[in-house]
């Protein structure tokens, strides 16, 4: 029964990114030829919407086939836009959970994204916001959250290293706060090793069911932020504060390669 279990999950995961991909590519076709009209930002909200279903679809998928368990603590509640949403980053995969949950929400994308085609189109109409550090980041992106969105941002930058609860941290999303004059989320997030996280590629089949735990912590009204130092300062005390690793799955259920 184990052996079965085993093949199952091997099989279910490839699968996963399988239709990762293809979901990806049904966006590309759906959405790209609204990029060539001249006003494409009022097709935003329901391209939006659009792929919060889809990261939805896809998570339940995962959940439903075993590879993953996910815990929301705090998401009962209604959920803001016009809020800076700032989170750790374990994992190649929280963006898109967090994505399927947050309304409205944008995120931050590298700019060489634009060259990938599962991505991209997508993306751009969604209206994320393109950059790297800089003023234009700031200003675009403040201007998103100020117009009713969501952002969700992830201020290491990357993934967290291995063996580190916590990479540095950059100031740009209290920049970003400030001037939208936005309220600031803390989500924390924990999750077991081995699923997307830095350094391993994604064809390495982690010990599976994987574990996740999504917690919303703080949340920072804009006249308590103070200085853009001190908000990063009290943000990553706040997600060291028991951000350990998730526990491990129990040697009778779990399965790793």
């Amino acid at each position: 029964m184990k052996r079965l279990r085993a093949v199952w999950l091997g099989a279910a995961y490839y699968l996963s990114w399988g239709l990762f991909g293809l979901g990806g590519l049904l966006l590309t076709a759906a959405y790209a030829p609204f990029l060539l009209f001249r006003d494409r930002e009022r097709f935003g909200s329901p391209a939006r919407r659009g792929t919060r279903w889809l990261f939805d679809l896809w998570l339940r998928w995962m959940e439903f086939s075993g590879i993953v368990r996910v815990t929301w603590t705090g998401f009962e509640r209604k959920l803001t836009t016009g809020t800076v949403y700032v989170a750790n980053h374990p994992t190649l995969i929280d963006a898109p959970f967090l994505l399927a949950r947050l309304p409205e929400a944008v995120c931050i994308f590298k700019p060489a994204l634009l060259r990938n085609p599962f991505i991209a189109p997508a993306a751009l109409l969604s209206g994320y916001v393109s950059g790297d550090e800089g003023v234009d980041l700031i200003r675009n992106a403040a201007r998103s959250v100020a117009a009713g969105r969501s952002l969700l941002i992830f201020p290491e930058g990357t993934r967290t290293n291995p063996g580190e609860v916590l990479n540095p941290l950059k100031h740009s999303f209290a920049l970003i706060a400030r001037r939208a004059g936005a309220p600031v989320q803390i989500v924390r997030i924990r999750s077991t090793r081995g699923m997307g996280e830095k350094g391993r590629p994604w064809w390495h089949l982690p010990e599976m069911p994987c574990l996740f735990e999504f917690t919303l912590d703080e949340l920072i009204p804009a006249e308590q932020q103070g200085s853009s130092s001190g908000l990063t300062a009290h943000l990553e005390a706040r997600l060291r504060e028991e951000n350990t690793p998730a526990p491990s799955v129990d040697s009778g259920t779990g399965v790793g390669v």
